[in-house]
């Protein structure tokens, strides 16, 4: 089989993995009065106040707009990207008429992270960094978190030794290395549904329902309108919990984007969505809060 190279912006994909090309890009805060409603639009009148930052996802090849606004108590962020459709399902159970049984279907949802470094020593937050790191994770999700107004709220550890349920990766200089995803701790956004009997021939993997504890920390809500999605997210500046990062307003913060789900792994074209898992930051953006 002849080897295929896929050249996407300014990373080079190979069988799946890509050595990503690190860019700055700071991403300031406006100080404003009140916080914006979370409802996926960009109507309220503080977004005016914000700089918009445009940063480019490397693994989709697309431009990703950011704009970031702050009161004493509240961060919030307006995001927008274009997508030719609306996908709204995920995983769901598509009936199958031989085996009288549900199975899961190809469809993946739309979704959108925010990945935070959780310290000052973190450089790189790559999946493919020789360097382990500990991540906050901020995850839209258009299917499973979006109904109920929420993201979902993780922690990504990329380490040197193998754990349970931790993905092996390979970095870009050869290292194996092993990522740990970890919901914050409380109830998500959602809750999986099995159907032994036949209710459609497709129908939700998931049922909604509030989050709680430091899983319900992020507020997110999407609308998808004339190809391009809108995403707000909110968060305190201070949760409290030892599972997210403190955002101090003096200081600066390290944080990546990316418009797939953060995982690293090999595009799965059986899918509507093949990168989605494949998705990693790209450029480096820092947070600044303007005074």
């Amino acid at each position: 089989m002849k080897k295929q190279t896929i050249i996407i912006g300014h990373i080079i994909f190979f069988f799946g993995w890509y050595l990503p090309c690190w860019a700055e890009t700071i991403v300031h805060a406006a100080k404003v009065r009140s916080v914006p409603v979370v409802d996926g639009r960009d109507t309220d009148a503080v977004w005016n106040e914000a700089q918009e930052v445009i940063t480019r996802d490397q693994v989709t090849g697309i431009d990703i707009r950011i704009k970031a606004v702050y009161t004493d108590e509240t961060l919030s962020f307006l995001i927008r990207f274009p997508d030719p459709d609306e996908s709204r399902l995920h995983k769901p159970w598509l009936w199958n008429r031989e085996k009288k049984m549900y199975e899961i279907g190809p469809q993946r949802e739309d979704c959108f992270v925010l990945k935070w470094a959780m310290d000052q020593e973190t450089k790189n937050l790559s999946v493919f960094s020789d360097d382990p790191h500990t991540a906050d994770i901020w995850f839209w999700k258009a299917e499973r978190t979006d109904p109920a107004g929420f993201a979902d709220d993780k922690i990504d550890s990329l380490v040197t030794t193998a754990e349970p349920k931790a993905a092996q990766l390979t970095s870009g200089t050869g290292k194996i290395m092993y990522l740990l995803r970890m919901g914050d701790s409380g109830e998500a956004a959602y809750k999986s549904v099995m159907e032994l009997d036949y209710k459609g021939e497709m129908i939700s993997q998931f049922a909604s329902q509030l989050p709680s504890g430091s899983r319900a920390d992020v507020k997110a809500k999407g609308e998808w309108s004339d190809q391009t999605w809108t995403v707000e997210f909110s968060r305190s500046l201070n949760t409290g919990q030892s599972d997210d990062v403190q955002f101090d307003t003096s200081a600066t913060f390290l944080f990546g984007i990316s418009r797939q789900e953060i995982g690293g792994r090999k595009p799965d074209m059986a899918t509507t969505q093949p990168l989605y898992g494949a998705g990693d930051v790209s450029e480096k953006l820092i947070l600044a809060f303007d005074r």
